[in-house]
């Protein structure tokens, strides 16, 4: 007589989606009634006595879920689960196992196994992990829509520059991410760091393991140590279960640590530990821990000034700056700036279902685009795109789709204001209006070397007194003292 009852809660799950239900057992009395309570559900049944019929059904139609015995007769059923995983890696197997062999149910588990339910078994225990299982192709789903999204996000910034700032950058990361060195990325906000960081993981060894990222001024000095590290239940108010941590939700993978700059003096001890030694403890736990984890940081700050001033220690900022770039700020990027705006453009059109008919920027949106100083740099230009196209009517996005401020740049506007850049005739000196002459040739050529054949001077020049406006437009800039 089968170890089971038939005694149900009264509710049926028929708000889910119909399932396809293999039971594997030689014992009659348990396919019946598992079948049973399977249907009652609201699932669909299949039933086999031994692993050969199993995988006979598996052929004729795929199976969401197997509830597989442990013991089928002559038959082992780890093997059975092997070749049932084999034959359809996709499917859940749920373990039935006397309390007697448990410790070879979790063996099957590590094999692949979904989980185990111990005989004698009731229906809600059928429910439970049904539901559970559910829950988990739910939440399998939700992730692979957000890495689809984050592909998505990932492919409309292109990574090619004609700024030879840029363009080198860019060479010392990509070679860099090949290898396991923590890398320190710095720049404005907004300039493309939490994306570069992500094709550097994708790029990296092990870019099969997590991407994780921590916003290190998000939280408080104690939760965001808890959020790092982890803790044990109790270990301070609120602490209501144990926690596992960003370190080591990126073990094997990536931590991605966003604006390391503001990072707490008292954590800084513990996350340069973790540097050294791959080793960390969680709050409120003695047991030390280890993470095989590739660290990744960012910040806008200038970090060589904050280990002056006493609000970094000195060492994690070594030992962070293995490897650093400095990523331009959009206005010091103008040979990069129309083509950044049209991939924006084309990227926000496709996902609003206008890619058909906006098919480009007027001439004054051109201009203004040009004059204005992109404070937001790369997040701004983003943002100030995808306004546009919401708003605009026609074919193409004029100067009236956007925001208040770009009425001042448009290409007959007075000039001068609120960065658009110096003006003839206004109180400024002549280095000012220099630059100023320089930025929009540059903007408006094709390359450098037209630039400098329109300015009458020879291309080094031209770099030379570009890598002089950077430097005194920008903390970041190569040879300053955040790099």
């Amino acid at each position: 007589m089968p170890s089971v009852s038939l005694a149900m809660s009264g509710k049926t799950n028929v708000k889910s989606p119909l399932m396809r239900i293999l039971i594997v057992d030689d014992d009659s009395g348990i396919r019946k009634t598992t079948a049973m309570a399977v249907e009652f559900i609201g699932h669909k049944a299949e039933t086999a006595t031994n692993g050969l019929r199993a995988l006979k059904i598996l052929e004729e139609a795929p199976c969401d879920v197997c509830f597989l015995d442990l013991n089928l007769g002559n038959e082992n059923g780890l093997d059975v689960l092997e070749k049932l995983l084999k034959a359809q890696p996709g499917i859940a197997v749920v373990m039935f196992t006397a309390f007697a062999n448990i410790s070879t149910a979790v063996e099957a588990m590590r094999r692949g196994a979904f989980d185990f339910i111990p005989k004698p078994f009731t229906p809600d225990q059928i429910r439970q992990v049904l539901e559970k299982i559910e829950r988990a192709r739910k939440l399998e789903r939700r992730v692979q829509q957000l890495e689809t999204q984050i592909a998505e996000t990932a492919g409309e910034f292109n990574f090619e520059s004609a700024e030879p700032l840029m363009q080198r950058a860019v060479q010392i990361v990509f070679k860099a991410a090949e290898t396991p060195a923590t890398i320190l990325l710095l720049g404005q906000s907004g300039t493309g760091k939490s994306i570069l960081a992500r094709e550097i993981h994708r790029r990296g060894a092990q870019r099969e393991g997590p991407f994780v990222m921590v916003n290190c001024p998000s939280l408080s000095r104690e939760l965001l140590e808890s959020e790092l590290f982890g803790h044990v239940k109790g270990s301070f108010t609120g602490a209501v279960g144990d926690t596992m941590g960003k370190v080591a939700a990126a073990d094997g993978g990536t931590l991605f640590l966003d604006e390391i700059g503001e990072l707490p003096l008292e954590i800084q001890p513990k996350l340069l530990r973790l540097l050294q030694e791959r080793e960390y403890e969680r709050v409120g736990e003695a047991r030390v821990r280890r993470a095989n984890v590739r660290v990744i940081a960012a910040t806008n700050r200038n970090l060589a000034a904050e280990v002056k001033a006493g609000r970094f220690r000195e060492d994690l900022f070594y030992r962070l700056n293995v490897i650093n770039v400095t990523l331009p700020a959009l206005r010091e990027r103008p040979l990069d700036l129309m083509r950044l705006a049209e991939d924006a453009l084309r990227a926000s059109a496709r996902r609003m279902g206008k890619g058909a008919r906006i098919t480009g920027f007027s001439p004054e949106v051109r201009e203004a685009f040009v004059r204005y100083a992109w404070p937001g740099n790369l997040r701004e230009l983003s943002n100030v795109v995808e306004r546009a196209v919401i708003l605009a009517p026609g074919e193409k996005i004029e100067l009236a789709d956007l925001p208040e401020e770009f009425s001042h740049f448009g290409a007959d506007a007075g000039g001068g204001g609120g960065g658009g850049g110096a003006q003839v005739g206004a109180r400024v000196t002549l280095e000012a209006l220099e630059n100023e002459h320089i930025r929009r040739i540059v903007a408006a050529s094709r390359n450098l070397e037209e630039a400098a054949r329109t300015l009458g001077i020879d291309p080094a020049t031209l770099y030379r007194k570009r890598q002089k406006m950077a430097q005194t437009q920008s903390p970041f800039a190569p040879g300053g003292s955040a790099g």
